[in-house]
């Protein structure tokens, strides 16, 4: 990974820089701090969601671990080839991925679960750097449309060409292609909008695009 796609000093927004210290105050054995991203330095699949969440990534450190998002997402990785167990309950629970990376468009967690569109762009370079670090032909996953639109602002590519929609895939420069997902947040899990089918359905164009490649 490029080092200048995370900094786990950075206090660039003042908004979150003072939610955390006021989070940190509250809970103190809370990792929060920005979370940096996890998995194989080199993969074929970059993953990008939204935030840090409240009790998962922020209290642990790790993104997508110790909260609801990350029930589905770490089981469908690990049925798809991707990790060594279904679930990511803490740092220390042995997890490790194999030809993926997780990381969010925020690396700090936002006040409501909310970045403010300010903070987005703030923190889009080390997302820019982070992409630009990967292999040629790599995959990279966008979980919701603010991250699929955090992706092609960090390759400076216009928006409308690019529409998100669940499933969809775009050509990129140097021969990566974004897909689209819904987030497995627990509110579109719950309400259906995504379903294991779905979300599994997703993994296998993944796979098939990185056998071909």
């Amino acid at each position: 990974m490029n080092n200048k796609a995370f900094d786990p000093a950075c206090r660039q927004c003042p908004r979150l820089a003072a939610f955390l210290d006021e989070v940190k105050n509250n809970h103190p054995d809370y990792y929060a701090q920005p979370v940096p991203p996890f998995g194989d330095p080199d993969p074929d699949l970059l993953i990008v969601g939204l935030a840090p969440g409240m009790h998962g990534a922020n209290a642990t450190g790790r993104p997508f671990t110790g909260d609801f998002a990350g029930i589905m997402l770490y089981n469908t990785l690990f049925n798809h080839g991707f990790s060594n167990q279904s679930t990511s309950s803490s740092g220390t629970d042995g997890l490790q991925l194999s030809g993926c990376r997780i990381t969010n468009a925020v690396k700090c967690l936002p006040p409501q679960n909310k970045p403010a569109s300010g903070e987005i762009t703030t923190c889009n370079h080390y997302l820019r750097y982070e992409i630009l670090g990967l292999k040629e032909n790599a995959i990279i996953l966008a979980l919701g449309n603010i991250a699929h639109t955090a992706v092609l602002k960090a390759l400076k590519l216009k928006l409308q060409p690019y529409k998100f929609s669940h499933g969809a895939e775009h050509d990129l420069p140097e021969g990566r292609v974004l897909v689209d997902s819904y987030h497995c947040s627990r509110y579109n899990t719950q309400t259906r909008r995504l379903t294991e089918e779905m979300f599994t359905i997703v993994f296998e164009q993944i796979r098939k695009r990185i056998k071909t490649d």
